[in-house]
C-alpha cells in the first residue's frame, strides 16, 4: 500500500511539473528557458510541504491534510469546530447553484453539456492513464529512489521545454506549444486536433 501511495504521489508531482505554458498562463505569450527554470523552482518549493528537498508521500499527505482542513473550515460556517446538518445542506445548495450557473453560461455560449462535472475526461479517465503516469515517473525519478529531487524536477521541466523548442532558439512560442501538444496526443494515441479552417 505504501509503495502505491508513493507512486501516486510521484505521479501527482509529475503532473505538476511545469508544462509548456506561457508566463501567467497567457497562451499567446512566448516563454523563455529561464522562465521555465524559475517557474519550476517556485512550483517545487510549493509542492515540497516539509521542505526536505524531495517530493514524496510525506508531501502528498501534508497537502491532503491542508486541503481537508480548508474544506472543513469552509463547511464549518459558524467556526464552532463541528459541521451541522444545516451547514452541510447549505454547502450542497451552494454547489448546486454554482453548477447550474456554469450550465447556464455554457448554454448561453452555445456549448454542449448538461452542466455536470466530468472529472474523468482526458487521459486520466482512460484505463492506461495510470500506466502512462508510472512511465513518466520512471523517467523523472532518474535515481530510482521513489522520490523526485529538485534537480530531477528541474531537469524534467527543462526537457519538456527543450522538446517544445523546435527551432532551438531558447524560446517557446504559442505555435510551438500547440505543435508539442499535438505530438503528445499522437504519442498517447489520441486523435490529433483538426487543423484550423476545416
Amino acid at each position: 500500500m505504501n509503495r502505491k501511495i508513493t507512486l501516486l504521489t510521484l505521479g501527482a508531482a509529475l503532473i505538476a511539473v511545469p508544462v509548456i505554458a506561457a508566463p501567467g498562463d497567457d497562451r499567446n505569450a512566448t516563454q523563455t528557458r529561464s522562465e521555465v527554470q524559475t517557474r519550476a523552482a517556485e512550483m517545487f518549493a510549493k509542492l515540497d510541504a516539509n521542505q526536505d528537498g524531495k517530493l514524496d508521500a510525506t508531501d502528498r499527505a501534508a497537502k491532503r491534510a491542508e486541503r481537508q482542513a480548508k474544506m472543513f473550515a469552509k463547511l464549518d460556517a459558524d467556526g464552532n469546530g463541528s459541521i451541522s446538518k444545516a451547514e452541510w445542506d447549505q454547502h450542497g445548495a451552494d454547489r448546486a447553484a454554482k453548477r447550474a450557473e456554469r450550465g447556464e453560461k455554457r448554454a448561453a455560449a452555445g456549448e454542449a453539456g448538461d452542466g455536470k462535472r466530468h472529472a474523468m475526461r482526458g487521459h486520466h479517465g482512460k484505463r492506461g492513464g495510470h500506466r502512462s503516469m508510472m512511465m513518466m515517473m520512471g523517467k523523472v525519478d532518474t535515481d530510482g529512489d521513489k522520490a523526485i529531487s529538485q534537480a530531477e524536477f528541474q531537469t524534467a521541466a527543462l526537457a519538456r521545454f527543450d522538446a517544445a523548442d523546435a527551432n532551438k532558439d531558447g524560446q517557446v512560442t504559442p505555435e510551438e506549444r500547440k505543435a508539442q501538444r499535438g505530438a503528445w496526443r499522437a504519442k498517447r494515441g489520441a486523435a490529433p486536433a483538426a487543423p484550423a479552417g476545416e
